[in-house]
């Protein structure tokens, strides 16, 4: 399996990052070991989770994906080098969303201990936080970076002015920069990565890693009708793709379905890996048999009039 480089964080990622924020809800621990054994084996490399991964299922209380993770690399006995692990900080855990110095100290021991590793390769702030300057959070990661906690910062949800905003802060204070970004970005919500922040990312090498890839579940081409939202964990997410754009981009996915033999889901984490400044989608799974899907888009090659057709789809 040919690795990406992301960004300048040193940290050589699969194409395919699997998403842990299934571990706990959709993917009880079995399942889930299961999962990540297969994921390995397939040669992929890359696991993405957040401390608050998955607080919103009832009798969950937050870390449950961490420390599923955990778990199973103790079992897999698994080298810790050959794993790529990023895990998140800022998200509400009882105390509001917040990057506040004090707080990442104390959330990064937590994620440790539940992740049973003495270090994140890559640590993101969550969210942006209005309230604390990007000083104080960078100067957070200085000392994980320096103690050897992290191996490297990044973002999620930031849009071009805040991480701009961030590059500023870290420069004028000499302090290290977010070096990868976790953007939302699929074929059909666009908007907030093309343009000014895909642009920034390129400029500054800055290593970008997708979310909601596959739309929630929507670009797999299983949810075609609101009756079929029925009951499915993410009902009220799907539902919002159901409209003439979201049937547009189905049609083009079944068409080139149709003549490559790949499922839609397949097709549309092809096309995140050929766009422009993007390193690697976030994809989850939750059955071996969707696992083996995601392998074979790794490698899936998409031809220049596929794209156009997808592109044009989803504009």
């Amino acid at each position: 399996m040919q690795m990406r480089r992301l960004g300048k964080t040193g940290l050589s990622v699969s194409p395919i990052v699997f998403g842990g924020n299934v571990f706990g809800w959709t993917a009880d621990e079995k399942t889930s070991f299961d999962i990540l054994d297969a994921f390995f084996d397939a040669g992929l490399n890359t696991i993405d989770t957040a401390d608050v991964y998955s607080a919103w299922v009832p009798g969950n209380k937050g870390g449950d994906s961490e420390e599923i993770i955990g778990k199973w690399l103790k079992k897999a006995k698994l080298s810790r080098d050959k794993a790529v692990i990023i895990t998140k900080v800022g998200s509400d855990m009882g105390q509001g969303k917040t990057l506040k110095a004090n707080y990442i100290l104390k959330a990064v021991e937590d994620s440790l201990r539940r992740l049973q590793t003495d270090y994140i390769d890559l640590y993101l702030s969550h969210w942006p936080d209005a309230d604390t300057p990007h000083e104080e959070s960078l100067g957070a990661y200085a000392k994980l970076l320096e103690q050897g906690k992290i191996r490297s910062v990044g973002c999620s949800n930031y849009d071009a002015a805040q991480l701009q905003a961030s590059f500023d802060a870290a420069d004028k204070a000499g302090l290290p920069r977010y070096q990868a970004l976790q953007p939302e970005y699929n074929l059909y919500e666009r908007s907030s990565f093309e343009g000014p922040l895909a642009d920034l990312c390129i400029k500054e090498d800055i290593g970008v890693i997708t979310y909601f890839s596959l739309a929630a579940g929507f670009l797999s081409g299983k949810y075609r009708s609101k009756a079929d939202t029925e009951g499915c964990a993410r009902e009220g997410r799907v539902a919002q793709y159901l409209d003439d754009k979201g049937m547009r981009i189905l049609a083009a996915l079944d068409k080139i379905s149709a003549e490559t033999g790949a499922r839609p889901a397949e097709i549309s984490l092809a096309w995140l890996l050929r766009k422009k400044g993007v390193t690697a989608p976030i994809a989850s799974a939750t059955s071996l048999s969707q696992l083996e899907s995601l392998v074979k888009s790794a490698t899936l090659k998409l031809s220049d009039e596929a794209m156009a057709l997808l592109d044009q789809a989803g504009a």
